[in-house]
């Protein structure tokens, strides 16, 4: 009879569980606006579009609680995540010099790459560092600040691909992968050879890490694979063939946001689904994940080529004019390449108490060309992700709250 009851139980809960995830809401909010959104609603899926947006609802002592709404999210339908795998490597990087502590390492220590396969590059310098050095640190000050491709690659290879791919599954990001590192052309078995790295306190070697081999393959059972009419080759020609994703990085926007989550808001998940992060690590990501370039003076940007609003899709869409509320920080990392405009952002209004996660990807390539770097960014997808994130901090700004948040944690020193 006890078993009987636990199998009724189970089968009532499953529409329970389904109905978490509230997939109405963010269509009607987008059809009530069709002078923002009827070109993307008339055609979400040769735009790509997908939407995941969390309310944080907050308890008396500050606890977060989350509710969640999506649109016409498909884990199975790929769409290429570009930069957004950055903030996995980025937590990552910090995990493994947290365990390697014993053997002297911080974040801060001087990070050499070596090279040990055909397509190894070295690095030994870096001279937008104020002491000239590379480390981890600095590497992720360059992803967060203007999502730098070689200090993503030089993590990427730090960390190495089985161990990147362990800890997605460990943190339940049972969707995704990370197989390649970025603007190389790497994959295939270039792609499971990474780096030997030596770490140096002063002039003193004090770890050295050997290159590192990954056998593993990492399948996935992915529809959208094959797309587009045509692609420009290695060899800058027109192939008239379809364009194949197939055996590259793959990030759903539940996963980023789980991710996000977890790094923003640890306090609401369990010990052991925690990332092994100190203060230290969370004040280092905090602050560059919010910073804007402009802001930054180690490294230092060119304003021309690097703006205020750069990395900040969401809500500002990336406009060079773009007025600022100084009341409004965006923990984000965006993506940008194919086609795909993508931003996973936590996003605050100190003033006025507000807070939401919000990730979103549109694609627009009219022409069905791939690797031509002709689309329809500026006219399609920027304009998108502004109009999504200032709807969605709208309907926040009315929205009761039984509990107004304290985002102190949140304040950064810029």
């Amino acid at each position: 009879m006890i078993k009987l009851l636990i199998c009724l139980l189970s089968i009532i809960s499953l529409p329970v569980m389904a109905q978490q995830t509230d997939t109405t809401f963010l269509q009607q909010l987008m059809q009530s606006k069709p002078e923002l959104f009827a070109k993307v609603l008339n055609h979400p899926n040769k735009n790509e579009v997908q939407l995941m947006y969390t309310q944080i609802n907050r308890d008396q002592n500050n606890k977060p609680s989350f509710k969640t709404f999506s649109y016409n999210f498909n884990p199975k339908r790929y769409f290429y995540p570009a930069s957004t795998v950055k903030l996995a490597a980025v937590i990552f990087a910090l995990e493994k010099a947290n365990s390697l502590k014993n053997k002297g390492i911080s974040a801060y220590s001087t990070m050499l790459t070596d090279s040990s396969y055909q397509t190894h590059t070295k690095v030994l310098k870096d001279q937008s560092a104020a002491n000239g050095k590379p480390s981890i640190a600095h590497y992720i000050k360059k992803i967060l600040l203007t999502s730098d491709n070689d200090a993503y690659n030089r993590l990427f290879e730090f960390i190495g691909r089985a161990e990147i791919n362990d800890k997605l599954k460990k943190y339940g990001m049972e969707d995704s992968r990370i197989l390649n590192r970025l603007a190389i052309g790497d994959g295939g078995e270039a792609a499971k050879h990474t780096n030997p790295i030596d770490f140096y306190e002063g002039e003193q070697l004090i770890y050295h890490q050997d290159a590192q081999y990954d056998e593993k393959e990492y399948p996935l059972e992915l529809t959208n694979l094959i797309v587009g009419k045509g692609y420009i080759d290695g060899d800058e020609k027109l192939v008239n063939e379809p364009y194949s994703f197939a055996n590259k990085n793959v990030f759903t926007i539940a996963d980023q946001q789980l991710l996000m989550r977890k790094l923003m808001m640890p306090e609401a998940f369990a010990k052991k689904d925690r990332f092994n992060l100190t203060q230290e690590d969370y004040q280092l990501i905090y602050t560059y994940m919010s910073k804007l370039p402009t802001e930054s003076k180690e490294p230092k940007y060119d304003e021309n080529e690097f703006w205020p609003t750069y990395a900040k899709m969401i809500y500002y869409g990336r406009e060079k004019n773009a007025v600022l509320d100084n009341d409004i920080r965006i923990f984000n990392k965006y993506g940008d390449s194919y086609g795909f405009i993508i931003d996973n952002a936590y996003f605050i209004d100190f003033k006025n108490k507000v807070e939401f996660f919000l990730t979103a990807v549109v694609q627009s390539n009219e022409d069905g060309i791939y690797n031509d770097s002709k689309y329809e960014y500026e006219t399609v997808c920027y304009p998108f992700m502004k109009n999504i994130g200032q709807e969605i901090y709208k309907h926040e700004l009315n929205r009761t709250k039984k509990h107004l948040a304290d985002l102190s944690t949140y304040k950064m020193d810029y």
